[in-house]
């Protein structure tokens, strides 16, 4: 059965790549690179459905309090999967932008131009997009906004409403969020783009994030589908 109602924006929260790994004995950097891996199968599946508007949380704020280890596995991770020709060449036949959304200045800089690179080439695209959020915290994004809109309004006339503030946020391309998938059987939402999640339909999986197959995203959808969103009315 095909969902009637399918969201026009998702986002994920992509859970349970340490676990994983234990659980089948592996390393870290296993976990790690089999979740990266079932994010570009996800993104494709999603693509099938006709949901063109994918955001993942691949590493936040808080992350940078695991050790130093394991930030420089996830960063070469990253890297590696940035300059990945197969990767690269499926984002271009998708006609996908990847845009990565986050506070780059706290990554290495080897990554950050990796990242960039990628984003450049693929800004053209207009079908379908993917944001990744790295080196993003919910709270970082609204204190952000706030404190720029506080400089700006010393020095010029600014009038403070939603819109307004929106546009400081870092995350202020980022659509408002219709479902948000979260993995691993954790219920909450971490901080995750706060603005744009307020009324945003929840769904969470048991499933470890490496382990979860395109059933599991059907069986979300139907969920989905059978919700009725109000928004307040």
């Amino acid at each position: 059965m095909i969902p009637k109602t399918l969201p026009k924006t998702l986002a994920l929260i992509p859970d349970g790549n340490r676990r994983w790994a234990r659980k089948h004995r592996s390393s870290i950097m296993r976990g790690y690179s089999s979740g990266v891996k079932k994010f570009i199968e996800f993104s494709e599946w999603c693509a099938d459905y006709g949901i063109n508007s994918v955001t993942v949380w691949a590493f936040s704020t808080e992350n940078f309090k695991r050790s130093m280890k394991e930030r420089e596995i996830l960063f070469s991770i990253y890297k590696r999967a940035a300059k990945d020709k197969d990767i690269i060449r499926r984002l271009h036949a998708n006609n996908t932008r990847l845009k990565i959304v986050g506070n780059k200045s706290l990554l290495p800089n080897d990554l950050k131009m990796a990242l960039h690179k990628i984003e450049d080439e693929t800004k053209c695209y207009k079908d379908r997009i993917i944001n990744v959020m790295i080196s993003y915290g919910g709270r970082d994004d609204i204190l952000h906004a706030i404190k720029c809109l506080a400089a700006d309004i010393k020095t010029k006339s600014v009038r403070i409403n939603e819109d307004v503030l929106r546009r400081y946020l870092i995350s202020n391309t980022i659509p408002d969020v219709d479902f948000i998938i979260r993995t691993s059987g954790e219920h909450r939402l971490s901080g995750f783009i706060p603005w744009q999640s307020v009324y945003s339909e929840l769904y969470f999986s048991n499933k470890l994030w490496p382990d979860f197959t395109k059933k599991d995203l059907h069986y979300a959808l139907m969920d989905y589908n059978a919700r009725q969103r109000r928004f307040g009315k």
